[in-house]
């Protein structure tokens, strides 16, 4: 499974709209394209971000879809948002979070090496992944990797944004026992979302 992300900012204000338009033109867009699988839209409206993720049964669908929407896409949201920033990834492990319009969003960003993409998804398979099912209000996780690049994101998803936070003290345990004195790979970033739209695939 594949997966092409969009990264927005815009004035805070224009969140909401951004939304909307969002809601109302993607879905049908992109199940026009063939291979798609699935959407997730996360925002964060104190700020000014939303993030999208669309999933694909293959990488050819990811580039076709992309090449095809591309326009459409600019169209759609140059009216909301100051910047688009879209990167693709490969699904390497995830457990699948109910349909929801509502929720908590987790997302943290890794720079590894290259050379140790299989490390990194067998770490978060043996070390992340067990442990993130056992937060509160645990929803679904995923574990998304560029191997070319070494850039990763895992994202966990919870069932309210109250889970999302009480469970903050927990995964930063999760976090230190699983990175800590690994010298290929960093924790660069860490990001949460409020959950607008989550429909992903089961396998």
């Amino acid at each position: 499974m594949y997966v092409r992300t969009m990264y927005l900012t815009a004035d805070p204000a224009a969140v909401g709209p951004a939304l909307d338009v969002i809601a109302k033109e993607a879905p049908g867009m992109l199940a026009e394209q063939e291979g798609y699988q699935g959407i997730g839209v996360f925002a964060d409206r104190t700020v000014g971000k939303i993030l999208l993720g669309s999933w694909w049964d293959s990488e050819q669908a990811n580039k076709d879809s992309d090449e095809r929407l591309r326009d459409r896409r600019m169209q759609m949201l140059a009216p909301f948002v100051s910047t688009i920033a879209v990167t693709d990834f490969e699904a390497a492990a995830y457990i699948r979070p109910d349909p929801a319009t509502s929720g908590g969003f987790r997302m943290h960003r890794l720079a590894f090496e290259p050379s140790m993409a299989d490390r990194l998804v067998q770490l978060f398979q043996e070390k992340g992944q067990p442990r993130l099912q056992q937060l509160e209000g645990f929803s679904g996780c995923s574990l998304l990797i560029d191997r070319k690049r070494g850039m990763a994101s895992v994202g966990v998803v919870f069932k309210d944004m109250a889970s999302m936070e009480a469970a903050r003290s927990e995964q930063a345990k999760i976090r230190h026992d699983a990175l800590s004195g690994l010298d290929w790979v960093q924790l660069i970033a860490l990001e949460e979302f409020e959950v607008a739209d989550l429909e992903i695939p089961t396998q």
